[in-house]
């Protein structure tokens, strides 16, 4: 057994990808790093992701981990070497080593995600490939008192795809959630924060879909803790696009870098 871990900050474009995790025959974030891996270790490599973001969806802080060997260049090197072998979607920010037992995903604290929102009948042009033009004005004051109901741990099952409401457990706890107007590239955006320990599949995009159809008028914003109290994904609204949502950062206990 090693004494440490090998700890990746990992940033992608999720458009060119399905999914982050391995899956036979198809370009994923996992694949991608291990095949790189692989070759500059001389050896197969499976690595362990903080989030398994779903097909188009973005990476600023994914973090991944890998026991080491002892085989990998200086970790300069090795984020060099990764860069040259991934393709121009996927960057290696930093490499880091953790302690021994460190896991990207059983050791994180908390995961943030954001989710940016054009509202208004002028369609985004820099920001289209990581916003949903919603066309309509939003009402985020409607929409912040639906969510206020959010905050806490919960039962998400009226908030995880129906394909994977059975496969485990489905409370979770969210720690914040935040709605801002703001501005990228000179265009105005709304962005939906959401910071929790964990979350469910496609449970982040289910909770903006809703919102916004609160935001535009379709939902009254009691309807929104009607449908979590329910535990059905036939009460809640609809999965927003893939596209809009950036796994943002991670968060770790401080003690656990080496």
């Amino acid at each position: 057994m090693t004494d440490r871990t090998l700890v990746l900050h990992v940033s992608y474009d999720g458009s060119g990808f399905s999914g982050f995790a391995r899956q036979p025959g198809l370009r994923t974030v996992q694949g991608e790093i291990e095949q790189a891996l692989s070759v500059i270790v001389r050896r197969p490599v499976k690595i362990v992701g903080a989030g398994r973001t779903d097909a188009g969806v973005h990476a600023l802080g994914q973090v991944v981990s890998f026991a080491e060997t002892g085989s990998e260049p200086p970790l300069d090197v090795l984020v060099r070497s990764l860069n040259a072998l991934t393709g121009e979607d996927l960057v290696i920010q930093s490499a880091t080593y953790a302690e021994a037992g460190f896991s990207a995903r059983r050791s994180a604290l908390a995961r943030e995600y954001r989710y940016l929102l054009v509202p208004g009948p002028v369609p985004p042009l820099f920001v289209r490939k990581v916003a949903w033009w919603v066309k309509r004005p939003l009402d985020l004051d409607a929409m912040r008192h639906a969510a206020a109901c959010l905050v806490g741990e919960h039962d998400f099952a009226a908030f995880c795809a129906s394909e994977s409401v059975d496969k485990g457990p489905t409370r979770r706890r969210i720690d914040l959630v935040e709605i801002a107007p703001g501005r990228e590239m000179g265009e105005h955006v709304v962005t939906v924060r959401v910071v929790g320990n964990a979350f469910l599949h496609s449970m982040v995009r289910i909770i903006v879909g809703s919102l916004v159809e609160i935001g535009v008028g379709r939902r009254e914003a009691g309807w929104l803790e009607e449908a979590l109290r329910s535990g059905k994904r036939e009460m809640a609204g609809p999965t927003a696009p893939p596209h809009g949502l950036t796994l943002w950062h991670v968060t770790y206990p401080e003690d656990c870098w080496l």
